[in-house]
């Protein structure tokens, strides 16, 4: 158990993520609250407090996971001038994020659950983090705006890159079950770049 007894809030709610986490990994949605307090070293009702019930606890555990997944100093990536090279560079990223072991376990579980929680498919997409969505769709507009690409829907072209990106990714490994090297992961960002460059090439 971890003891957080008197520790600031954040602190709690990071324990009981991290327990989360873990306890879903280990046995699927059916995991207990309860085992989840315990692990976190809080009282069941501490962790309702924070997130309300146990679908919220997964989907905030899954939010986490995505965080985690790309590190803060590999964001955001440089801007180039150069849209091939930029998305290959953005879209290495989200794939290290969307194909890391914790991660891609969760999404398994999602899709093991979701006949029986259809709710939590609401709340799985195939889209990047939601600040690596952001990201995308500003560099999209600033394309479009300096005449580099022609992107008439900003945020309709960040969702068809990072769909097509991710679920590349995802049929290649197994759905995380085989991890891909770089090159691989570098090969997958580059092409899917080079077909939303082409598609958005100014006339």
């Amino acid at each position: 158990m971890i003891a957080v007894t008197g520790m600031p809030s954040a602190q709690k709610r990071q324990a009981i993520l991290d327990a989360a986490i873990e306890a879903f990994l280990r046995s699927g949605f059916s995991a207990s609250v309860d085992d989840i307090a315990a692990a976190a070293g809080v009282g069941k009702q501490t962790v309702y407090r924070h997130f309300g019930d146990k679908q919220a606890l997964f989907i905030a555990a899954l939010a986490a996971a995505r965080d985690d997944g790309v590190p803060a100093s590999a964001r955001p990536v440089a801007e180039t001038g150069d849209p091939l090279g930029d998305l290959t560079r953005m879209g290495e990223r989200i794939l290290a994020s969307a194909l890391s072991p914790t991660l891609a376990a969760l999404h398994r579980l999602t899709i093991a659950e979701v006949v029986n929680h259809p709710e939590l498919g609401r709340h799985w997409g195939d889209s990047a983090a939601p600040h690596l969505d952001d990201e995308l769709t500003a560099y999209f507009r600033r394309c479009g705006e300096s005449g580099a690409l022609q992107v008439p829907d900003p945020a309709r072209a960040a969702r068809q890159f990072a769909y097509l990106l991710i679920t590349e990714g995802r049929v290649a490994s197994g759905y995380g079950t085989r991890p891909l090297t770089a090159r691989q992961r570098h090969a997958i960002a580059e092409d899917t770049a080079d077909l939303i460059v082409r598609a958005h090439r100014p006339a």
